[in-house]
């Protein structure tokens, strides 16, 4: 295998929480640390009881280690001298930093426990210098300070880095597309009540009041901050003499989660905006989200940004690891190649330029004929094709042998298969004393669930043959025919599937070579709306999917992109204030991409 395809096909774990009547089961893999140490890499994810370990980038085993802080969130591996370090977060006491000599076959082993930090991040610079940040708030900032490296307690006092700054960063704002809707808090609804809009202060009742932790000043904070992003997943990257400070925002439930970057002369700034921002960004496509990630140099000196996707459904954090193609060009911007982010991408063996990436091969499935064995109330087959993984098509019962079929229409050179399976107000009941979070609301599935399912093709649909027959821990199967196969029809059957559940399908993506002819070039015009919103638009071009609308700060900057499907228009809520862009449009179908002409916003 040489390509992979987004979201990375990990064993994602099942999350089980139980907060008041609020009861979700879902799977979960989120805030990725992905390093290189002692020539293997190494990724490390929120709630999985352990990590990931590869050679390539390509092929992942998984390592339980399910004494490892599994229940703080964002763990951070970094390597210092002939150590990696590992944090993660704990919120409401002293947070342990340990270390190993290698993840594999020695523990962890604790070195200090500072002080109270989330979403932390290690820096060891080439002088041997050590730096530490850390913040996830809508109320604080991005912190750092320098550690002693032999005993990794602070040195001096810490130092605030990064603020929000939502009226001037629109991919800063809490919402999907930019649109901030505070009043569907749960903290808004309930508080809302005792607020005084004069003295913009909450007016808590005698018997609210007298309960512990009901801080009137405190909830006052955090209601006016409602509808702030949150500011948080620091992670540093040296590159050239320059310090990249990546920080997430707004918010881990919205398409347009991103990372920005700041950029120094020095590990604790001052830090300026870099010009182009968000480097990391994914707000359309199949599955959106790129935030709270970390960017790292493979062994052949390219850059990889590994980041957050979301699903976002069953719970705000069901979540999955994306890996996309990162570099800095000519001028030392940090920038993701994030076209078609969920597309087939080829991990070269060598170096190569990230900016040039383009998908492997395109998508045959789009908006096809899905027939089925039968379909529960309320769902639809052809959700299993319109590109949107937040929906899905559920087998009419829980029994082996549900089947869901796509027909191409015709034979295609067929190279990889994405089967994307979902999960369904689930509910299971553990001991109580198996949750294992401090507030005793969250189970984590350390057993492995295993998915058993068989993917077919046919040239007739009479005739079939076996492609896959899967019996593993297994969410996102990505399975590739680098020598391509002749398929019409592709079939998944459903057998023994975690707590019973129906066959469920968010996505079965075909993906391969077209025959047909690319569709005819964008016709593109842009305008800018207000300082934070733009709008794209174009004629319609009658044998596209869709466009990959590309933007930026500069016409050989434009490193966002939005992908779409079936419109012909996109709004742009990610911009900053004060800031020039220009646009171009490609419009692809199943044979590929056309590129557009580079046009400049107006207005």
């Amino acid at each position: 295998m040489k390509t992979y395809c987004n979201p990375l096909d990990l064993g994602y774990r099942y999350q089980h929480m139980k907060e008041g009547e609020r009861v979700a089961g879902f799977r979960e893999g989120a805030d990725p640390t992905l390093v290189y140490f002692k020539n293997k890499y190494y990724l490390f994810v929120s709630m999985s009881a352990g990590f990931w370990y590869s050679d390539d980038l390509l092929h992942w085993d998984f390592h339980a280690d399910p004494d490892l802080q599994i229940y703080d969130y964002a763990p951070d591996v970094r390597q210092v001298g002939d150590y990696l370090y590992f944090s993660a977060s704990a919120k409401g006491r002293n947070c342990p930093i340990l270390r190993t000599a290698d993840p594999l076959t020695e523990p962890f082993t604790q070195v200090s426990a500072p002080f109270d930090f989330w979403d932390p991040d290690m820096f060891c610079d080439d002088d041997g210098r050590v730096y530490f940040y850390w913040g996830c708030s809508n109320m604080s900032p991005i912190w750092g300070v320098e550690l002693d490296p032999e005993t990794m307690t602070p040195i001096g006092e810490k130092k605030e880095l990064i603020f929000g700054r939502e009226n001037e960063l629109g991919y800063e704002r809490p919402g999907n597309n930019g649109v901030v809707n505070k009043e569907a808090s749960v903290l808004y609804k309930s508080m809302k009540p005792f607020y005084n809009e004069e003295t913009g202060k909450l007016e808590l009742p005698p018997q609210m009041a007298q309960v512990p932790g009901m801080n009137a000043e405190a909830l006052t904070a955090m209601f006016n901050a409602i509808g702030k992003p949150y500011i948080e997943g620091a992670f540093m990257t040296k590159h050239d003499g320059t310090y990249y400070l990546q920080y997430a925002c707004p918010g881990t439930q919205f398409n347009t989660y991103a990372d920005g970057v700041y950029t120094s002369k020095s590990p604790l700034g001052p830090f300026t905006l870099q010009k182009s921002n968000p480097f990391s960004a994914v707000p359309g496509g199949f599955m959106t989200g790129a935030g709270h990630g970390s960017t790292i140099a493979d062994k052949y000196g390219n850059y990889w940004h590994a980041s957050t996707m979301r699903i976002s459904i069953n719970h705000d954090f069901e979540r999955r690891v994306g890996l996309f193609p990162a570099g800095f060009d000519k001028d030392g911007v940090l920038y993701c190649n994030q076209s078609f982010a969920d597309y087939p991408h080829e991990i070269p063996a060598g170096p190569f330029d990230a900016a040039s990436q383009l998908p492997k091969w395109m998508l045959l499935s789009y908006r096809k004929a899905v027939t089925e064995s039968s379909t529960a109330e309320g769902s639809d087959p052809a959700n299993a094709v319109d590109e949107d993984c937040r929906r899905w098509w559920s087998a009419g019962s829980d029994q082996p042998g549900e089947w869901l079929c796509i027909d191409l229409g015709r034979d295609y050179d067929v190279r990889a298969i994405q089967v994307n399976m979902a999960d369904e107000k689930l509910v299971v009941d553990f001991p109580a004393d198996s949750y294992g979070d401090d507030r005793k609301t969250r189970h984590i599935e350390t057993r492995p669930q295993i998915s058993c399912y068989k993917v077919e093709t046919s040239l007739d649909g009479e005739n079939w043959t076996l492609r896959e027959d899967v019996a593993r821990e297994c969410s996102n199967g990505y399975y590739e025919y680098a020598d391509g196969i002749r398929a019409r029809y592709v079939r998944v059957t459903g057998g023994a599937l975690p707590y019973g559940q129906a066959l469920r399908v968010s996505g079965l993506r075909v993906f391969g070579n077209g025959e047909g002819e690319r569709p005819a070039a964008a016709k593109a015009a842009a305008v800018r709306l207000d300082a934070l919103d733009g709008k794209v638009n174009w004629q319609h071009i009658e044998n596209a999917q869709g466009c990959n609308v590309r933007y930026g700060t500069a016409p050989d900057k434009l490193y966002q992109s939005w992908l779409v499907y079936g419109v012909d228009e996109v709004k742009l809520s990610t911009l900053m204030v004060g800031r020039d862009y220009w646009v171009c449009v490609d419009s692809f179908n199943e044979s590929g991409v056309t590129p557009g002409e580079i046009v400049k916003m107006e207005g």
